[in-house]
Order: C-alpha cells, then structure tokens, then sequence
C-alpha cells in the first residue's frame, strides 16, 4: 500500500515518522510538507502544491490549519489516492463544518473519508475502504496483549498501536507494575508521552480529546488484563 501523508510540523510529522518505522515492509510512505503561514482560504491549491506528488492509494491529512484541509481534495486528484483519513485531533485545524463539505465533494469523486476524532480512536468497522481497513489493522486504537507474572506486569506487545507511537512508550513504561495500577499508569504514561491532541473541550463528547485519547489507551490496558485473567 502507498501512502502519503500531508504534515506542516511536529504534530504530522512524528504521526509520520511512527508509521515509517512500524508498517509492514511492503508498504511505502511518503510526505508532503505544507508551511505554517497558509491563508485562511485557500483560494488556489495550486499555490501551495506541486505539479504532482508521490502516487498514492491512501492519503492521511495532518495539517494544523484548515488550510491544509481544504486541499485535501486537490492532494486526492494529484496523488490518485482512492481513501482520505482526516484526523481531528484539534477541531480548530479540522472544524465540523469544513470536514463535512470536502466529505461532500470526496463522495463526488468517489472518494472515501474518515474522520477519527482524535486519530487514535480509528478502527477497522469504521469504513469498508480496502484502504483505510488495512491502515487501522496496524494504526489506530490501540490494542495490546498483556503477560502477568503473578500480580505484576511480565510483559507487553502492542498488536495495534496509536498513530502518535506512544503505544510502545507505554507498552515499555508498565513493565513490572502491579496489576492493579497498570490502568491509571497507562493514562499517566500517555500524557507523558506526551499526546497532542487538545485540551479544549469538545463540544460532541463534552469531554477533551486529549482525556478522550488517553480514555482509548486505558480501555486498551483494561480489557488485555480481563483477557489474561479469562485465559487462566
């Protein structure tokens, strides 16, 4: 699978840099890197893109600014990609209004969309794309696979990671912990990480993206330490 993901700092690129160093061998990443000072209507995309870019079946848009957004449309017709996931880990980059036009006009296109909100809550069941299922196999909420020792921790393996990489940093930071504190210390070790994604509440979950982020990792941990217990 070819994917290209669209960055315009820190946020997109290490969402970047994760998915390089965990996806399967066969498949091929590529970034396009927009600049901070986009306007805020971006009346001509050809502006801010290149003639072409890198063939694609799926985009991953990462902007932090709607500007970003606004081109994911032109990005579709430059790269050829067949799926779109949009990510809205700050609604100030991807505003509710604005996500449901350009899903209007991908739809015309032919064109699948995905919105997690934030990234880490994509999964499988959210779309029936090839694409985009294949991507959520392997980045998305997060699912692990837990060992005890007893009642501590033994070990951890990610099966599924968050987009950002803090699955492994998390995976790595309950090693020895005792069971009964390994929910909170994932949330803790989330944060740390740390998650970017904001702290505004959000208006759809009353709650912040980033607890509802930090909420995905920790249900992760529960429910891998249900499976041991089950198994014995």
């Amino acid at each position: 699978m070819r994917i290209l993901v669209a960055i315009q700092g820190h946020y997109g690129q290490r969402i970047a840099d994760n998915i390089r160093q965990h996806c399967p061998a066969e498949w091929e990443a590529y970034t396009y890197s927009f600049s901070s000072d986009l306007p805020a209507i971006v009346d001509d995309a050809n502006e801010f893109l290149p003639k072409e870019l890198p063939a694609a079946d799926l985009l991953i848009s990462l902007g932090e600014h709607p500007g970003v957004a606004q081109m994911i449309p032109d990005m579709v017709k430059k790269s050829g990609a067949k799926a779109v996931i949009a990510p809205a880990d700050n609604r100030v980059w991807l505003p509710p209004g604005l996500a449901r036009q350009i899903k209007r006009k991908l739809e015309s296109m032919g064109v699948e969309v995905v919105y997690p909100v934030p990234f880490c809550t994509l999964a499988e069941k959210d779309s029936q794309n090839q694409y985009i299922r294949e991507f959520a196999k392997y980045f998305g909420r997060p699912e692990i696979d837990i060992e005890l020792d007893r009642d501590r921790i033994k070990r951890v393996a990610v099966i599924r990671g968050a987009p950002c990489g803090c699955s492994p940093y998390v995976a790595d930071g309950l090693a020895g912990v005792w069971e009964r504190d390994a929910v909170e210390k994932a949330g803790l070790l989330h944060h740390q990480y740390p998650c970017l994604a904001t702290m505004v509440m959000d208006q759809q979950f009353e709650d912040t993206l980033m607890h509802r982020a930090g909420l995905m990792t920790k249900l992760a941990v529960e429910k891998a330490i249900k499976g041991v217990k089950v198994a014995k």
